[in-house]
């Protein structure tokens, strides 16, 4: 994925707001962020170039995808969209008239909303109420970059490793990893079971590495699984191009699914595995309670 440049052709976030509604009218109301980002892209018109714009040096992130998430997280604040826990994303009102719905009041909205629920005796400036807000999707995305950088430091069998306890928790068996068995593009094997009835062999690979995967080291993958499995999987630490992803589910060929280093963040949290979650208690004092007395 390329650095960032300048930000001339990037569209700012509540510029994208708009787009994501549509995107999400498009696909029958509700989607995962996948889907509601491809369709964002071509609504907005983003081009290549653009989408190959990282967030950061890590790669983790594109700065489109970054601004997406900001907009996701503005129209969830004012119930315009939801989210379930298996991220799925859904219009609140299928109904919904986006002609009739204005991005910068969005923004105004949800600030005024985060100023007025900050208690008066802790108040803060408008400028400082409106930071800590856009703040907080910052900091969610700290924790990954931290783990990747913390699974690019320990040693290529060790990553193997880590895939191997991840897909056997995912409900994997007979995993093995075959990396050091010579075959270049093969580093193990799995079967998995589908409602404990169908199962399907599944040959992966992994890429511990910053950087974005090519087509070219997707058609090299699915030659040398070819007759051997159902299925592959692609698993790697940084990104896939657009053009990877395409060819990927191109049809007539073997599908090849494919865990970016967001999503092995994810599913790594999703088990506990070296990601602790924290819950923390907040008590809140319910003035109108005590009034009723």
């Amino acid at each position: 994925m390329a650095r960032r440049k300048n930000n001339e052709e990037l569209p700012t976030f509540d510029q994208l707001m708009i787009p994501t509604l549509e995107a999400l009218k498009i696909l029958g109301g509700s989607g995962t962020i996948e889907e509601i980002n491809e369709k964002v892209y071509g609504i907005a018109k983003i081009s290549e170039e653009t989408l190959q714009i990282s967030h950061n040096e890590n790669g983790l992130q594109s700065e489109v995808d970054y601004r997406l998430a900001w907009s996701r997280t503005y129209l969830k604040k004012l119930g315009l969209i939801n989210n379930s826990s298996r991220g799925v994303w859904a219009l609140s009102d299928s109904d919904i008239d986006i002609k009739q719905i204005s991005s910068d009041e969005i923004v105004k909205t949800a600030r005024d909303q985060h100023r007025e629920s900050k208690p008066k005796e802790d108040a803060v400036t408008t400028t400082h109420a409106d930071n800590e807000l856009d703040d907080k999707l910052t900091i969610t995305t700290d924790w990954k970059e931290k783990l990747l950088q913390t699974i690019l430091s320990i040693t290529p069998d060790a990553f193997e490793r880590l895939v191997q306890r991840l897909l056997r928790e995912s409900g994997f068996t007979q995993v093995e990893v075959t990396g050091k068995s010579g075959d270049g593009e093969i580093d193990g094997k799995g079967i998995v079971k589908i409602s404990g009835f169908l199962s399907f062999h599944v040959i992966f690979q992994c890429k511990r590495y910053k950087g974005t995967i090519t087509p070219s080291q997707i058609r090299d993958f699915r030659g040398a699984m070819q007759g051997r499995a159902d299925k592959g999987l692609f698993i790697t630490t940084g990104t896939f191009s657009r053009d990877a992803i395409k060819e990927a589910t191109r049809d007539g060929a073997p599908p090849i699914d494919l865990i970016d280093g967001e999503l092995l963040c994810d599913k790594l949290k999703d088990f506990g595995l070296g990601v602790e979650t924290e819950i923390i208690e907040i008590a809140k004092v319910k003035t109108e309670w005590f009034n009723k007395l």
